[in-house]
């Protein structure tokens, strides 16, 4: 009788450490392809991701044809390729370093105005309203189509992908036109302020129309004509504002003009009145410090107070 072997032969079959060496880890898993496509600028379709922002443009209807092909072949909505995001967040910085040197802003400013046109402008904007879209439409507009039907839900990453297709039409308006219109819309005449105004409300209609449209073609939705509801208040503000208030003016002067020191009209003020009573006591002049002193308090605040207290000086 033959004895058994007290070892198994070694297997052919590649070796168990190495099977683990190569499955990924846990947060490799779980991290989506999209966080960790977006450094990998070879896997990405660039020349894709221009074809659908030059449709946005033209044919907006005609980007979201292609998600019913996407969701058969990857099982998702939103697109898992982040070129879109990366070439928008470059010509966003590029707009920024633009905006910059007209304005004259420095190195560091330019710096600073491009972090906040990607990370507030695109990015922590857009989450705020790709989440309050997301919420809204997996809360009120989904449905099922039959009684058995798997139910589905609008995933949040193709509601911040509606966001980036809504925002580049936005982008060439408010940032590329406006720059270019920029030294006719500040002008102080009511046709700049209605050009002005009338470019913010053709952008901000326009991503609520993308907005509308990428909802609409998910076919598990109802009602997503909700989403053009904001354009009646838009509409409204829009006449209010062509009573006199440029809006596309107020914006560039808050957005990109330089903050100026503000003076403290208190200390200037009690400054002044000390060098009076000064001259006072020296009996310089009396009746025209007297008269200064009353004018002190009445003097509006953006006169300069060095020239003023200058020329009273001058005239003792």
């Amino acid at each position: 009788m033959p004895i058994l072997p007290t070892t198994s032969p070694r297997s052919t079959f590649p070796s168990d450490t190495h099977h683990k060496r190569r499955r990924p880890t846990y947060w490799s898993a779980s991290i989506p392809i999209f966080l960790r496509r977006l450094f990998r600028f070879p896997q990405m379709d660039f020349e894709f991701a221009l074809w659908q922002m030059l449709y946005l443009c033209i044919a907006p209807r005609r980007v979201y044809r292609n998600i019913y092909y996407h969701k058969q072949t990857k099982n998702q909505w939103a697109r898992d390729d982040p070129a879109f995001v990366v070439i928008l967040s470059f010509f966003l910085g590029v707009s920024a370093i633009a905006w910059g040197l007209v304005y004259g802003h420095g190195f560091i400013g330019i710096l600073k105005m491009i972090l906040f046109m990607v990370f507030i402008d695109f990015v922590v904007v857009g989450m705020v309203i790709s989440t309050i879209c997301w919420a809204f439409a997996n809360r009120f507009l989904t449905h099922r189509h039959t009684l058995h039907a798997v139910e589905q839900t609008v995933e949040w990453a193709y509601a911040f992908d509606v966001h980036c297709n809504s925002f580049f039409p936005l982008f060439l308006i408010l940032y590329v036109a406006q720059f270019f219109l920029m030294r006719v819309l500040v002008k102080d005449i009511w046709i700049c302020l209605f050009l002005g105004n009338t470019m913010y409300l053709v952008a901000i209609g326009y991503y609520c129309y993308i907005t509308f449209l990428g909802y609409n073609a998910l076919p598990f939705l109802l009602h997503t004509e909700m989403f053009l509801y904001p354009v009646v208040m838009f509409l409204i503000i829009y006449f209010i504002s062509l009573f006199g208030f440029h809006i596309s003016a107020n914006v560039l002067r808050l957005y990109f003009e330089k903050k100026k020191k503000k003076v403290n009209l208190k200390k200037w003020i009690n400054e002044i009145n000390e060098e009076i009573d000064i001259l006072v006591s020296l009996n310089i002049n009396i009746k025209l410090i007297i008269f200064v002193k009353q004018l002190l308090p009445k003097i509006d605040s953006n006169v300069n107070f060095r020239l003023l207290y200058r020329i009273i000086i001058k005239g003792l």
